[in-house]
């Protein structure tokens, strides 16, 4: 189905709060907020399952769909969105308002390809420190997804924001072009090594204190049997 045919059914909604909010969801419905370009925030409720839909496709939350609200329709995102952890219900979304001919900005997650050379060669370890870069483009050219080969990472080299395959006359990257989105490290095991090596050689430090000690207790006796001595040559 292309983008401009999924529409998401709409309905006025006058009613807030906790009380209102439990009845749409009994009925299928979920509170929204629409909002940005040139119209004003309008509350309502949409259907959950056509919603819920969306999130799950394949461009996600950047899927560009329709509004149908009042016989009109409005081209619209979603924003943001909260979902009950213990049930997985969307509780409220958050639908922003698109303008077809003005540029907007949007997240877009990055997938990696491939396994990095400095895994299986050189014994290291593959981390993703970024998974979506912000960049900025028209509604129409929002892509699904970044993907990156990872094949040839060595130890201590990093993928960055740079390195993205950005078609750069249709989009601007926001995301700091230096931003690191994945890097191979070495095992921090052999690292610690030497610091336990350093630790067990500074064992010997007690027994050197107490032959200190036990060198100078031998120096008092040793003092101690003079005077005694001295003593006993006066007493003669």
């Amino acid at each position: 189905m292309a983008e401009k045919e999924i529409v998401v059914q709409g309905a006025p909604r006058s009613k807030r709060g906790k009380n209102e909010a439990r009845r749409l969801r009994v009925t299928g419905e979920v509170p929204a907020v629409l909002y940005g370009g040139k119209g004003s925030a309008v509350t309502l409720s949409v259907n959950a399952k056509q919603v819920g839909a969306i999130l799950r496709s394949p461009t996600g939350h950047n899927t560009l769909f329709q509004v149908k609200l009042g016989g009109k329709n409005e081209p619209a995102i979603l924003k943001d969105w909260q979902i009950d952890p213990l049930t997985g219900r969307l509780l409220h979304v958050d639908l922003l308002r698109v303008a077809m001919d003005v540029r907007m900005r949007v997240k877009v997650p990055v997938h990696t390809v491939g396994e990095a050379a400095g895994v299986k060669q050189q014994g290291g370890i593959f981390e993703t420190v970024t998974r979506e870069v912000e960049i900025e483009c028209l509604p129409t050219e929002i892509p699904t997804e970044f993907k990156i080969d990872i094949s040839h990472l060595m130890i201590g080299m990093q993928l960055r924001a740079s390195d993205l395959p950005i078609d750069t006359e249709k989009m601007k990257l926001i995301t700091a072009p230096d931003r690191v989105l994945a890097h191979v490290v070495a095992l921090r095991e052999e690292e610690e090594k030497p610091a336990e090596a350093a630790v067990e050689g500074a064992a010997p430090a007690e027994p050197e204190v107490i032959k200190k000690g036990k060198k100078e207790a031998e120096g008092e006796e040793a003092a101690e049997g003079e005077v005694k001595a001295e003593k006993g040559e006066k007493k003669k």
